[in-house]
């Protein structure tokens, strides 16, 4: 509970230095990390985009790939735009027995692979993909991360601990409503955490009504474009039908992780992450806030409700 006294130095400019340096530091030591391992410079004045979980279609790192691809055709349809640099790093693992969350990962690399080598994008964007996930990686990638992506399909996260340890670490948060994202919208307040997208009880009521992901697609060419590469192997040319499957689940098969209908809102509000970005005053401070609110999830504060609660322990 101590931790929430940092607060009040939230708009201290001192403090809130001293708060940006040490970002600073922790990003220069994971884009050494990223150039000694995978031979890829980044700008470590980019937005690093990090999102660390298993792979699964529920937690939709698709979705993070389909932004990605959004602002890489962006940039190729308008070279000269007004783009903020950003640095979108996934890792994690797949089940052996799970062939859709490895053709997640292929997605990604191939995706990054195609942004990284194109001399008129690779300076506003990259695309990493970080092999072999463990607490040692966690300890790099937490610390650097500026935003947290959090974008699972409304009620299918039971909890999950990431999001916390991520803005423990003073990043900011973009997610659904789903998880402890709730929890975390209420204790660092709602104006401080970036929430998109479908809730549970919209999720129910549109199943019921019949949900349609072909109605996002026809009216948004963007996502036009996207489906469109996947499908004529503009990201893995000797390979060109390998994403099918994430294509038939999408548009054939019900999407029932909703993607489809979230993407829209998905990148609006990455449109407002970027614009706070480029005011790195009051990005430190509400990352400050969101530091100083994690101390609700601690293990001690659980382990005293059971003592109190369940176990009636007097102390």
């Amino acid at each position: 509970d101590q931790l929430q006294q940092i607060e009040e130095f939230a708009d201290d400019q001192e403090f809130r230095q001293q708060f940006a340096d040490i970002k600073q530091q922790k990003k220069e030591e994971l884009a050494e990390y990223i150039k000694k391992e995978l031979d890829i410079e980044v700008r470590t004045d980019s937005i690093f985009d990090i999102q660390v979980k298993r792979l699964h279609e529920y937690k939709r790192q698709h979705l993070a790939v389909f932004h990605a691809i959004t602002l890489y055709n962006r940039i190729k349809t308008n070279p000269d735009g007004d783009y903020t640099p950003r640095t979108i790093i996934f890792a994690g693992k797949a089940a052996p027995g799970y062939p859709m969350a490895k053709l997640y990962i292929k997605l990604i690399n191939a995706v990054g692979e195609t942004i990284n080598n194109d001399p008129e994008v690779n300076d506003l964007l990259k695309v990493i993909f970080l092999p072999g996930y463990s607490v040692s990686l966690a300890e790099k990638m937490i610390p650097a991360a500026n935003l947290s992506e959090q974008i699972s399909t409304a009620g299918k996260e039971a909890s999950g601990t990431g999001n916390m340890k991520f803005a423990l670490n003073g990043a900011l948060t973009i997610g659904t409503l789903d998880g402890a994202n709730v929890e975390m919208r209420n204790q660092v307040g709602e104006e401080n955490i970036f929430i998109f997208g479908l809730t549970v009880e919209e999720i129910g009521k549109l199943r019921e009504e019949g949900y349609n992901p072909h109605e996002y697609l026809d009216t948004n060419e963007e996502l036009q474009k996207i489906i469109a590469q996947l499908s004529n192997g503009f990201f893995t040319p000797d390979e060109p039908d390998i994403f099918q499957p994430i294509i038939n689940a999408l548009l054939n098969q019900g999407d029932y992780y909703m993607v489809m209908a979230d993407y829209q809102p998905y990148v609006d509000m990455q449109r407002q992450v970027e614009e706070l970005y480029n005011d790195q005053d009051e990005w430190n401070r509400k990352a400050i806030i969101n530091t100083a609110n994690m101390g609700f999830f601690s293990s001690d504060r659980a382990v005293r409700e059971y003592a109190e609660n369940i176990w009636n322990i007097d102390f």
